[in-house]
Parts: C-alpha cells; structure tokens; sequence
C-alpha cells in the first residue's frame, strides 16, 4: 500500500538508474567514472555480508539502508553493461520476471504442486532444462551423457556454502540421510577417522578426514534446517565477543592475555561464557 504522496516505487527506481547515469557522465563523479565490474566486485560481496549483519540485528532501518545500498550495486553492473552495449537495467528486469514466471508453472501454468518439496522438485528441474537450452552445441554433446543435477553451482563458492549447495541440490531428489540419527552417527564415525589420522604423520590424510568432519557439519546444519554459514557467523561472533571479554578481564589485572598462564586463561573463558550478554551474539 502506498502511502499518501509518496512517490511510486517505479518512478523511485527510474530516478535511482538515473542518478547513477548521472555519477557516471563526464562532468560526474570521478570514483564513480574509474570503476569497472571487476574493481565493484568486493563491495558486491561486502554489501551482501552486511545485509545479513543487518537483518540479523532487528533494526529495520539498518536492513532497509543495507538492501538500498545492495540494490545500488546491482544498478551500477547495469549502467556499466549499458554504457558497454551489453544490456541494461530493462534487461535485468525483464530477465529475472520471466524467469519467475517460467519457473512457477504451479501458479502462471498448469503444473500442479501442493507441497514446497514438489515446488523445489520441479525447480530443479526446469534449471536444468534451461542450462541445456542455453548451452551452444558443443556443450550439449559434452553434457548429454551426464546432465547432472550439480551443474550450474558456483565454483567460487566459499567452502561451506558449496558444500550446502551440493548436499541441498541431492537431497531434492532424495539423496540424503533418512533421519537425524544417522548424521550423528556418521558424525561420530568422521570423528574416529579424525583421530586416526591425527595420529599418524600423513598430513594429506589429515587434511582429507578434517573436510570430511566439515562436510558432515554442513549436512548436520543443513538437515536442521538451518544455513551452515550463518551458523557459523554466529559462531564466530560469540568467540570473538568472548575472547575480547577475555582481553578485558587481563587488562584489569595489569596484564595482557598473552601473558595469562593456560589454567586461568580457561578460568576467564568460562566466566565470559556465563555472562548472559555473551551468550548468544
């Protein structure tokens, strides 16, 4: 519902393609005129990652700044591909629209789907149909024997998503562990081999059973429903709350952490561990 003079979200997004044109003119802004797709490509990867911070953190006017500030680098990718002749924000509208439309037959077609699995199902589905249309020739031959279900998942990917990416992808055809259990099982099996090879002075071997462990993390995440890498996010901050908690607790007493004796090192871990502040991040 719009509100009361409030310009439409159209004419808003007209004028936002517009000003970025305008920062990129010649008489524009020069930051805006030196850059490339390649020099935007970590502030598209940053804008991401703040997004998450923000929708993590409840504060919707946060959120909202951050999904602008995303939204920017997708219209400045557009503007550089126009002045280029490639395409233009038009292009990327209409792409993503008929794309929606075309992997929705449940709702614009006359496929049926009455559960979210069926829906995923079938989306799987018609990716795969559209990789082999938009394939040139060659590549059809190459990929006719295959025509795997994991085409199409980003290389580039950090680690722990593309392990989720993988798993996610096999288990919508029902390659996956039948119920929890059997995670924590072959958790614990992971484990054992873990501690085998710490033992022994094959470091490739070590290294091969710690991505292991890692790979079954990611399914115990996935099987709960949960993303892996924001998990682990999560993760991350509780340590580095609690550590800086740390830090502060021997600054107190005159001394750095570094110079604090193992035994009451883990004595301070503990006590930041129960301050409830800490607790969940």
């Amino acid at each position: 519902m719009q509100r009361p003079g409030r310009r439409s979200a159209g004419s808003l997004f007209e004028a936002l393609v517009a000003l970025q044109a305008r920062l990129r003119a010649p008489n524009g802004c020069p930051w805006d005129r030196e850059q490339t797709h390649q020099t935007l490509r970590s502030y598209l990867i940053e804008e991401a990652y703040e997004v998450l911070e923000a929708l993590e953190s409840g504060d919707d006017k946060k959120f909202q700044d951050e999904l602008g500030d995303l939204l920017l680098q997708v219209v400045f990718h557009a503007e550089l591909a126009r002045e280029g002749g490639r395409f233009d924000i038009s292009d990327v509208i209409e792409a993503i629209r008929s794309k929606l439309v075309r992997r929705h037959p449940h709702v614009f077609g006359k496929v049926h789907a009455r559960t979210s699995a069926d829906v995923l199902k079938n989306w799987e589905q018609l990716k795969a149909e559209e990789r082999r249309e938009e394939a040139s020739p060659s590549q059809r031959q190459a990929k006719a024997s295959s025509g795997s279900l994991l085409e199409g998942i980003p290389k580039t990917l950090p680690a722990v998503l593309e392990a989720y990416q993988l798993t996610r992808r096999a288990a919508r055809i029902g390659f996956d562990w039948e119920d929890f259990a059997g995670l924590v099982a072959k958790l614990g099996e992971e484990t054992a081999e873990l501690r085998q090879a710490a033992g022994s002075a094959d470091a490739r071997r070590q290294e091969e059973e710690a991505g292991d462990l890692l790979f079954v993390a990611v399914n115990v995440a996935r099987h709960l429903g949960v993303d892996p890498e924001i998990a682990l996010k999560r993760a991350n901050r509780k340590f580095a709350a609690r550590f800086r908690a740390m830090e502060e607790a021997a600054a107190r007493s005159g001394r750095a952490l570094a110079d604090v004796p193992r035994a009451e090192m883990e004595a301070l871990w503990d006590a930041a561990k129960r301050r409830p502040e800490l607790t969940r991040r």
